[in-house]
Formats: C-alpha cells, sequence, structure tokens
C-alpha cells in the first residue's frame, strides 16, 4: 500500500522543511538589504573606475606600484577609485586615490578568515554575498582596470567582458594592464574563440584593451566619460545592470 504525500510527511521532515522556508525568507531579505545598501553607496559617487587584480602581491611588486600610480592620475582627473578593498592590487589602487587626496571605496567580503579592509579606503562595506559585491564592483562604472590576479581576477574580467559583449551593461573601458601577462590570454581569444571555431564575432576581441601607458589609460577614460558615459540616457538597449 502507497503512503499518501501527507502521511509520508513525518514530523522531523517537517520541521526541516519550515527551517528551510524560514531560511529561505531570511536570506532573501539578507540579499534584498545588502543590494539597497551597496547601490547606495556607490550613488554617492560620480565616475568611479574600479580595479581589479591579486590580492597577493606585495607593496614591492612593480604591478603594485604601477597600480597606485594609476590610481593616482586617474584620481587627480576627478575618479573615484573602487576596488575589493582588501591587499594586493586593491590596497595599491586605494593608496593611490588617497594619497592623490581622491575617494577610495572598497568593497570588502566577509570570509571564514576575515579579508581585512586595507588602512587607506575612504568609504566602505562589507558584504556578505560574492555575487552582490561583484554587481556593486561593476555597477555603473566609468571603467575597468584589471591588473594580473588569479582565478578572481579571471572570473571578473570574463563576466564583465560578457555583460558588454551581450549589452547587458553599457559599453565602458575595460583596460587590462601588463601587456606579458595579459598578451598569452589575448593570443587564446582570438586564435581559438575567434579566428578557429567562431565562438565569439569579430569586434569582441576588441571589448578590451591592453597597455602598460598610463597616459593611454588616462586618455581612454577621459574620452569615454566625455563623450559615452554610461549615465547618458539612450534610446535603445538600455543596461539592466
Amino acid at each position: 500500500m502507497e503512503l499518501s504525500d501527507e502521511s509520508a510527511q513525518s514530523p522531523k521532515r517537517q520541521v526541516i522543511l519550515d527551517e528551510l522556508h524560514k531560511d529561505i525568507g531570511d536570506r532573501l531579505s539578507r540579499i534584498d538589504h545588502e543590494f539597497a545598501d551597496g547601490f547606495e553607496l556607490i550613488k554617492k559617487y560620480n565616475d568611479t573606475v574600479t580595479f581589479f587584480g591579486s590580492a597577493r602581491m606585495k607593496s614591492d611588486n612593480p604591478f603594485y606600484e604601477k597600480a597606485r600610480q594609476v590610481a593616482d592620475v586617474l584620481s587627480r582627473e576627478g575618479y573615484t577609485i573602487v576596488s575589493g578593498g582588501g591587499g594586493g592590487i586593491m590596497e595599491a589602487a586605494d593608496r593611490g586615490a588617497s594619497e592623490a587626496g581622491g575617494n577610495a571605496i572598497g568593497l570588502n567580503i566577509k570570509l571564514p578568515r576575515e579579508q581585512f579592509l586595507n588602512p587607506y579606503v575612504t568609504d566602505s562595506m562589507a558584504f556578505r554575498y560574492f555575487f552582490i559585491r561583484k554587481v556593486i564592483l561593476a555597477y555603473g562604472a566609468s571603467a575597468y582596470v584589471f591588473f594580473p590576479g588569479g582565478f578572481g581576477t579571471l572570473d571578473e574580467f570574463f563576466e564583465i567582458i560578457t555583460l558588454i559583449q551581450t549589452k547587458k551593461m553599457m559599453l565602458a573601458p575595460v583596460i587590462c594592464y601588463g601587456s606579458e601577462y595579459w598578451t598569452a590570454l589575448d593570443m587564446f581569444i582570438k586564435t581559438y574563440l575567434l579566428n578557429n571555431e567562431n565562438m565569439i564575432s569579430p569586434g569582441d576581441e576588441g571589448i578590451y584593451t591592453i597597455t602598460d601607458d598610463i597616459e593611454v589609460i588616462k586618455a581612454t577614460i577621459n574620452h569615454h566619460r566625455d563623450t559615452d558615459n554610461v549615465f547618458i540616457s539612450r534610446k535603445e538597449d538600455p543596461p539592466e545592470l
């Protein structure tokens, strides 16, 4: 004899289901509040530039010093620097902005082994959820500057160029600093994704720019700000992010 759904529902199972439903409600509430707080933070600042790169680079690493210099130059151009708020490239970017007298927003993440907020941020928020933090890091930025990094940096890089490729985000400069690091990836994209397999369309390989010239970075970002900023209204293809 088959048991009915009602009789098969043991008291213990019902307790588990009740806890799951409660957890879903609590989680959705936390997600909602975290998104709202993150958007409110970013909305306080105009012309943000988000930096990505390895958290493991020490202050004596050449890329650390270059990130510091790029952030300094962009801060003096009136940009607010946004980073993940931790060490390495994030610290270097915030340090450059702070030393130039600019704004440095640190969007930190809560981890079992706490990622400490670097001392150079001028405003910050700690996130529970990685995916919300990623959205806020990308939201409304005038440009994205990528320095060499690990899986997390590459994850952010491919997500942002995919969102631009699919027009889920407005076109904005995606600049990769460190030609020695990025050229191999660029060759892979052009050789295997574009030419051999047609997995991307001609022009998609131009969404990002590889350069080691800080003046080129400044000019590229300034040109975008002056001619095609993300907050300038458009009649077609409105961004969803």
